[in-house]
């Protein structure tokens, strides 16, 4: 008689677990959705081609094109910007990366005048394409943690936007 409570108990236990991991997997999918939907880029392919190295990114809802790529072999997420003179580096990121901080410069950016400070980032990957020795700037009250892909990288490719797609080429 006592095994009836034990096995209604249980029974309720497995169903309240069985819920939580539906939940939770639930939750997992909605944020891997709306992640990729942000940074359609996660993984970005590139050809190659007889000219050299080709990358095509996909804008995003806000028409932003991100992308996965590495500094100096770590991962990042890469927004790109033209109206960037640099790369610029969060500094909480920089400090992950242990950037060293050179020359302390005044910047413009979109939120006014900030504290900038250079490095040189030894190799920078996106996709499929490598560019080594790349200036930057490390901005310590930069937030998040997306680098900017200014022109002191674009400079060194070829890019052109065509719809909502960018193309990056670097040639050989």
């Amino acid at each position: 008689m006592s095994e009836a409570p034990q096995t209604q108990r249980l029974g309720k236990v497995m169903m309240y677990l069985a819920w939580a991991a539906g939940l939770f997997l639930a939750v997992q999918w909605f944020a891997a959705f709306e992640e990729r939907k942000y940074n359609p880029n996660q993984q970005p392919q590139a050809q190659t081609t007889d000219e050299g190295i080709e990358v095509r990114l996909q804008a995003n809802p806000q028409g932003h094109y991100l992308l996965k790529g590495q500094i100096n072999g770590a991962d990042v997420t890469f927004m790109l910007d033209t109206g960037a003179t640099f790369v610029a580096i969060p500094g909480s990121l920089a400090e992950r990366l242990r950037l060293e901080s050179g020359r302390r410069v005044m910047v413009n950016t979109a939120n006014g005048m900030a504290d900038s400070f250079d490095t040189q980032i030894s190799s920078l990957n996106l996709g499929g394409i490598r560019l080594r020795d790349v200036s930057a700037g490390i901005i310590p009250g930069m937030t998040g943690d997306e680098v900017l892909l200014g022109m002191s990288a674009l400079r060194q490719l070829d890019f052109s936007q065509q719809g909502g797609e960018l193309i990056l080429r670097q040639y050989r």
